[in-house]
């Protein structure tokens, strides 16, 4: 895992509820486009999961932003794509 975590806030929270309000101010965002850098524990990416369309999220120093599906693990740049390897061997069976 990364050691930080770059999170951005994309929209606004006109309409969002409550506790998604609550959980992007507890992040330490105030204002569209405000960006901060947290550590990458458990209790921020359960956070992430919560307001994840309200949030953009990169690695600090990444170039992509990454997928945060809760139960997620974070993706390897130099890895194949999810399901490449399963092609390949299929391929070789007759």
């Amino acid at each position: 895992m990364a050691q930080s975590l770059e999170i951005t806030q994309a929209r606004s929270l006109i309409g969002a509820k409550p506790a998604q309000r609550a959980t992007v101010r507890s992040l330490g965002l105030r204002r569209i486009r405000h960006t901060v850098v947290q550590p990458d524990r458990p209790e921020i990416r359960g956070m992430l999961a919560r307001v994840a369309h309200l949030v953009t999220v990169r690695y600090v120093g990444a170039d992509e932003p990454i997928d945060l599906e809760p139960g997620q693990e974070p993706k390897d740049p130099d890895a194949p794509p999810v399901g490449a390897g399963a092609a390949a061997e299929d391929e070789d069976q007759p």
